[in-house]
């Protein structure tokens, strides 16, 4: 995620770092080329081009075509906003467990479920980006039995069944196993959530009509545009093209909240932040917080 201050005008002009420019170059790069190329025909052959019908036709179309847009980015970027909720959640819940395990707890008890959040964290990134989920969570989850296909939610039965044998054992009471299992089903809600964002994408079809479409406006944008704006053409079209390319692309981008793009949700520093808090509750050196590198939070 880009994490900056608004740049004055000069570095806002020329910024790459967060811009999308890079990813839709050399799509911009084609259309100003067929731009000119079609200037350079209506020169030489104006009879071929129907100037007369202007650019109307174009602005009906640019105008059903940003409202598409608009209707795809914002539902893209509800998926983003989704994500970083259930994370937050995920977060908050994992603050409330550590303020109560070692308040209810005895620090041999106390310190294994602890432990465990980290784990939990550390294998629903994992999952999320398709990275080795066992050995993330195998590292931080010593002596559990995470055997099953999904190793993060194993951490998560392991936790329920210690606290329910302490309950069974007199050492916690069917209220406080109530409280702690409350928050523990809390995790399993963001986990399950989570996987449904990730595994439930926006319907194929629909962003192949909207890219379709931008592509053949582009395109033949430059027939209503040659005869009255000359070698102006290419320039109004790199800016619209820039403007429906780049929407686009940034809809790829938030569409997957947990990927690695610039525009994707932080969960290393994240994830490190469950750290510090587990790392905090058991009285440990706290890892420091990633910070941005080069504006980039990772």
């Amino acid at each position: 995620m880009i994490v900056r201050t608004r740049p004055n005008l000069l570095t806002l002009l020329f910024t790459l770092r967060g811009s999308i420019l890079p990813r839709v170059a050399l799509k911009l790069v084609g259309i100003v080329a067929v731009s000119c190329a079609m200037v350079w025909a209506e020169a030489r052959w104006p009879a071929f081009f129907p100037v007369s019908a202007g650019v109307t036709p174009f602005t009906v179309v640019g105008l059903a075509l940003s409202i598409f847009l608009s209707f795809r980015n914002n539902a893209c970027y509800e998926r983003w906003w989704e994500a970083r909720k259930h994370w937050g959640s995920l977060i908050g819940e994992v603050r409330n467990l550590a303020r109560a395990l070692p308040a209810l707890l005895p620090d041999a008890d106390a310190a294994p479920q602890l432990r465990r959040l980290s784990a939990f964290a550390h294998g629903l990134r994992a999952r999320l980006r398709a990275l080795d989920e066992a050995a993330a969570v195998h590292g931080r989850a010593p002596g559990s039995d995470l055997s099953g296909p999904n190793a993060t939610d194993a951490i998560l039965a392991v936790m329920t069944r210690d606290l329910a044998a302490l309950m069974r054992a007199g050492r916690l009471t069917d209220i406080q196993f109530g409280l702690l299992e409350a928050r523990i089903e809390a995790l399993s809600g963001v986990h399950t959530a989570c996987e449904r964002l990730a595994n439930t994408p926006l319907p194929f079809a629909y962003t192949l009509l909207v890219y379709r479409t931008a592509w053949l406006y582009c395109l033949l944008l430059p027939v209503g545009l040659a005869g009255s704006l000359g070698w102006g053409t290419p320039i109004v079209v790199a800016l619209v093209g820039y403007t429906f390319f780049g929407l686009d692309a940034l809809g790829d981008e938030l569409e997957e909240p947990f990927g690695t793009e610039p525009n994707d949700l932080p969960l290393d520093a994240m994830v490190r932040t469950v750290d510090r808090i587990v790392h905090h509750a058991l009285g440990e050196p706290m890892p420091e917080a990633l910070r941005p590198d080069g504006y980039w939070l990772r």
